[in-house]
């Protein structure tokens, strides 16, 4: 392959039908992608670097209906810009649940570390340095969620975000035989 040459997602249908998800009643260009095209779709896509450009061909062993074959590039680019809005979404959604669990944590962490001065001023002992470091494992712990959402939660959302932006923007060509 040249470089900067578009890597070439191949698709081989009998007819352009098994593309789209047939019992999915929206106009021909709103239709959802087939579960098994996308699934191959996006399994390609996600073995080429993301900044690396895709093209998709649709081989079909029948010809196509004229309208059909002249919608398909908006049709698969409407549905990916879609998904890709849904993924944006969900990315903004984990951010704001991290943000709720950053504050319930802190603040849990903090009473947590109260308590556990509270524990070595009041019970003393081997059960005051017990139950205070207890406190404090268990406020620490508190803050995994939290830490986590903002250490490794967010990337593959924002990846396959980026790759299904990617795939919105993507050339789409079908090749059939001659009617």
């Amino acid at each position: 392959m040249k470089p900067g040459a578009p890597h070439r997602i191949e698709l081989r249908l009998r007819d352009l039908a098994q593309l789209f998800n047939s019992l999915d009643p929206s106009p021909f260009i709103e239709r959802d992608l087939d579960a098994d095209a996308e699934e191959f779709i996006l399994g390609w896509s996600r073995e080429v670097h993301l900044g690396h450009p895709l093209e998709l061909v649709v081989h079909l062993a029948t010809p196509p209906p004229a309208d059909w074959a002249a919608a398909v590039e908006s049709a698969v680019r409407h549905y990916f810009a879609h998904r890709a809005e849904m993924k944006q979404r969900e990315f903004r959604l984990l951010l704001r649940r991290g943000r709720i669990s950053l504050l319930v944590g802190v603040l849990f962490l903090a009473i947590c570390f109260v308590l556990a001065e509270l524990a070595l001023k009041f019970v003393g002992g081997a059960f005051g340095e017990f139950a205070s470091t207890s406190m404090t494992i268990v406020g620490w712990v508190a803050m995994w969620r939290p830490l986590e959402i903002y250490l490794y939660d967010w990337w593959p959302v924002r990846e396959e975000r980026r790759n299904l932006e990617r795939l919105a923007r993507m050339p789409v060509r079908v090749e059939a035989p001659p009617s």
